[in-house]
């Protein structure tokens, strides 16, 4: 396998046809995984807003409020105003904001950048609307048939530490079906599913990098999926998801 950034892409901006500027730069393969940071894809389909989009809601100036008092510094209510439009659940209020996006990604601020907003003029840059959408999208005006993740970096629970992440894929299952293979010892898999867009958005972070001279673009080459089953089903089930529920009881208490 191998794995490597796509160097050249120059600033992205509203309307810009994504897929032919990664072409121009890439000679891509039908087996290849094309990896998108979300950070191009939002500047293409024009994610980008101002704080003043954004009136405060009561309840936006009551979380700012919050929120400043356990961080000592003044918050902006407006941002948090953006935070609510952009996610279907507030899990946690402090000390950040952990939400729920409206495609089903939990992370904190519903992924909103302050950063990496470019050159024109934007304080805020959203996640794209439909992830999924965007990959198949992107994949569709390809020449080539590769698969396409759009993918981002956020934290982990007990972790410290970003890696990245998918949040919309097209042309590959977000994970493979180990269960009811065997392991070196001839034990029966029970449980194992991996979630292999992940893994290959964390690989892609390997070599796309961060800062100021990060390449947003990366392409996995000689990765088989394999002879197994898979399945979309990346996201948690609230009913299933205990950490969310057990958050959902949880208040932040100063020490």
């Amino acid at each position: 396998m191998d794995a490597f950034a796509v160097p050249g892409l120059p600033e992205v901006r509203p309307g810009d046809d994504l897929a032919a500027l990664i072409e121009e730069r890439a000679d891509l393969r039908d087996d290849d995984v094309l990896l998108v940071a979300s950070t191009v894809v939002s500047k293409a389909e024009g994610r980008l807003a101002d704080l003043d989009d954004f009136p405060p809601s009561p309840r936006a100036k009551e979380i700012a409020g919050r929120l400043a008092d356990v961080s000592g510094e003044e918050k902006d209510p407006r941002f948090a105003q953006a935070v609510l439009e952009e996610s279907t659940e507030i899990i946690v209020e402090a000390p950040f904001l952990l939400t729920a996006t409206k495609f089903g990604h939990v992370g904190v601020n519903a992924g909103i950048d302050r950063s990496n907003v470019g050159d024109g003029g934007a304080d805020l840059l959203l996640l794209p609307e439909r992830p999924d959408e965007s990959a198949a999208r992107i994949r569709r005006n390809l020449a080539a048939d590769p698969a396409v993740i759009v993918t981002d970096t956020c934290g982990r629970p007990f972790r410290h530490g970003q890696r990245g992440v998918a949040l919309g894929w097209a042309g590959i299952p977000a994970s493979r079906d180990w269960r009811g293979e065997t392991d070196r010892d001839g034990h029966e898999l029970a449980v194992t599913v991996e979630s292999v867009v992940d893994e290959l958005a964390a690989t892609a972070n390997l070599v796309t990098g961060e800062g100021d001279d990060g390449l947003p673009v990366a392409v996995v080459r000689d990765w088989e999926f394999g002879d197994h089953d898979g399945s979309d089903n990346l996201f948690r089930d609230v009913e299933g998801d205990f950490v969310r529920q057990a958050l959902r009881g949880w208040e932040f208490a100063r020490d």
